[in-house]
């Protein structure tokens, strides 16, 4: 989104729910107004109200909070729950022969699963994870590409109370090495290789490259043949998933476990360096994404979900694997990308399949907008009611093409936000109440105390901005970061002493209280949806041999939101010309084996040394301003030596 917040609401129109969408829509402006209520007057019994509503529970809890050790929250703590057994075996009895998951591969392979097959797909792997020794509590990898086994190994993990860690899978060996160490994980469950835009992704092969050195904790690999392409399994440590599976029941009694016990990690890069393992427990992170899939998607019995996001991601986490299949729904899977072959790729799956509701990221959007809007015309796309979006805030331009292009003007844009570590929707509209303008994900839902606040922690009215916080905890919460509680409080509460759980971005209200997502305010970037912290790209340039140091910054991008760009001192003189070239590709290059191609950086610029005040700071806000192409017009008296900036302003 723009940074020119105050050009965006002179021009910003607002967008009336349609009759049609207001009769349609489960929840009306009634109904809404009394859930805010109920929760403004009981915040806690609000969501204890409908977590007996929503769960099943083998025990019910008695209480709903625990905040006894604050900031470090449980809740629903005493009450027992399998997440596996809410999200199919309790849909059996009425919704066996329902449609779970359509699901079209890359090379438009199309398999279907009701769910009586999906509970016993689930039920086969987890007595296939049992009998390879993984019990309640342990930690399993999961390096896998966008295919229902992602689904049955999460699920799985999920009925025998294993603690799952999906790595996503365009992550380098090294990133996995680090995930697995971290997390002290017992397995990796992974494929041969995955199919992306018509080229095999080579998994099980950065498996063993992790695995090679260090990763001591892993006693198996299970492995999926997925593309039939030539592996190395290791005698002893590895199996074959059908071989792992053979001879095992279609039965297999759901493990309960406490509310609060650990349900997946999820790793996201943070501005120390090292990834954090994000924690979310298992009946109020269930409990959240469930809400939120009937609240913001308004999902029917007869709707066709599509969420195009990766189970890599946490989009993946509660809007694919968990909250729409608690809900009872069908959900679609796509294994490859929006452009392949073609930029038709995406409408085509929602003609042939009826996808109803749409959920895809900002990103995805501005990429297929370069193709026009002829691409989309040749498509039928009436089935579909409402549209979504998800990974960063989105840009009046790419709002108002997706409302008009993809949802013929008809279909609401529920623009949400929310973040890995609140595991569900926080700020978006309702459908067929809540009046729209492009750019904004408009207000905090029912339960959500999200604020806000200027530098001292006060919340400041409209026509301002400040810091965005939460001042109440919510079900779906990150418990912690795996292994650090202290990480968790300094990350995300010290800021305002431990009172507000401070989200990292800024934040402008306008004048009908409307929130506006300006950025983030640390270190991180937002690359195509995807955090990417600028110290582990920072760490991964430096560790290469022939460069002494580095800074990164983001650039505003039109497609992917922020790019990397990157300054680098060499230990060497400065490169010119080919030689210029060829350093820029071998970073490049070395960086995606680091951490992943996502991180490669965009533009790399060489300096004898980096912009720094005579007490050794990095002046980052001048490398922003450099990156964007910008003319300076801050103070550079302070800089050690303000001819460093002639230098990086040369390609």
């Amino acid at each position: 989104m723009s940074n020119n917040i105050e050009s965006i609401l002179t021009e910003s129109r607002v967008f009336e729910p349609s009759e049609m969408i207001k009769s349609q829509a489960g929840i009306n402006k009634e109904i809404l107004d009394a859930m805010y209520e109920k929760a403004d007057k009981d915040h806690i019994g609000f969501w204890a109200d409908l977590a007996r509503e929503k769960l099943s529970w083998s025990k019910p809890f008695t209480q709903a909070l625990d905040d006894s050790k604050a900031p470090l929250y449980r809740w629903f703590s005493d009450g027992e729950l399998n997440v596996s057994y809410n999200c199919i075996d309790r849909h059996l009895e009425n919704k066996s022969d329902k449609l779970a998951i359509i699901f079209e591969g890359d090379q438009g392979d199309v398999h279907h699963y009701t769910y009586q097959e999906l509970h016993d797909e689930v039920a086969r792997f987890a007595n296939a994870l049992t009998a390879q020794g993984i019990t309640k509590g342990d930690r399993v990898i999961i390096y896998m590409p966008m295919i229902p086994q992602a689904v049955f190994a999460m699920q799985a993990c999920a009925r025998i109370g294993a603690i799952h860690s999906i790595v996503f899978g365009g992550f380098s060996a090294e990133a996995l090495r680090d995930r697995v160490e971290n997390a002290g994980a017992k397995m990796v469950i992974t494929t041969d290789g995955g199919l992306r835009g018509g080229k095999s992704v080579p998994l099980k092969a950065s498996v063993d490259e992790a695995l090679e050195k260090g990763c001591d904790t892993v006693k198996n690999v299970i492995v999926y043949q997925r593309t039939k392409q030539d592996v190395n399994m290791k005698e002893g440590r590895d199996i074959w998933w059908h071989e792992a599976e053979a001879g095992m029941s279609n039965y297999h009694d759901p493990v309960m476990v406490n509310a609060d016990h650990p349900l997946f990690l999820l790793y996201t890069s943070g501005s120390t360096g090292t990834p954090k393992g994000i924690q979310h427990g298992s009946g109020g992170y269930l409990l959240n994404a469930m809400l939120t899939n009937e609240w913001m998607f308004d999902l029917k019995d007869s709707d066709v979900f599509w969420c195009t996001a990766d189970v890599g991601w946490i989009t993946g986490h509660s809007y694919v694997a968990y909250g729409p299949l608690a809900m009872g729904q069908t959900i679609l899977m796509f294994e490859g990308v929006p452009t392949y072959p073609d930029a038709g790729r995406f409408w085509q799956i929602c003609q042939d399949h009826g996808v109803t509701v749409f959920y895809t990221a900002p990103t995805a959007i501005r990429a297929l907008m370069k193709f026009g809007k002829e691409v989309p015309e040749k498509y039928d796309l009436s089935k579909l009611r409402i549209l979504g979006t998800v990974g960063e805030p989105i840009n009046p331009e790419a709002w108002m093409w997706y409302h008009d292009v993809i949802g013929r003007g008809e279909c609401p844009i529920i623009d949400t936000w929310w973040q890995t570590e609140t595991g569900a929707h926080m700020i978006a509209p309702f459908p067929g109440v809540t009046p729209l303008k492009p750019g904004s994900c408009t207000r905090p839902l029912p339960g959500i105390d999200a604020v806000v606040v200027d530098e001292e922690g006060n919340e400041i009215g409209n026509n301002s901005g400040g810091y965005l916080v939460v001042r109440k905890p919510w079900p779906s919460m990150l418990q912690t970061v795996w292994g650090d509680d202290q990480r968790y409080i300094d990350t995300y509460y010290a800021k305002f002493n431990n009172k507000y759980y401070v989200v990292g971005d800024s934040a402008h209200k306008d004048e009908d209280g409307y929130i506006w997502i300006l950025g983030r305010i640390d270190d991180v970037l937002n690359v195509s949806g995807h955090r990417l912290g600028t110290m582990e790209i920072e760490s991964a340039l430096v560790a290469h041999p022939k460069v002494a140091e580095a800074a990164v910054v983001g650039k505003p991008h039109d497609v992917k939101g922020e790019s990397v760009f990157a300054f680098v001192v060499l230990n060497q003189d400065l490169p010119e010309g080919a030689e210029r070239d060829a350093m820029v590709t071998e970073l490049r290059n070395w960086v995606a084996k680091e951490i992943g191609p996502i991180a490669k950086p965009d533009d790399i610029r060489f300096g004898t040394n980096l912009p720094k005040t005579r007490s050794g700071k990095i002046m980052r806000r001048l490398l922003r301003t450099l990156a964007k192409g910008e003319e300076i017009t801050q103070d550079t008296s302070t800089l050690e030596d303000p001819g460093i900036l002639k230098q990086f302003q040369q390609k």
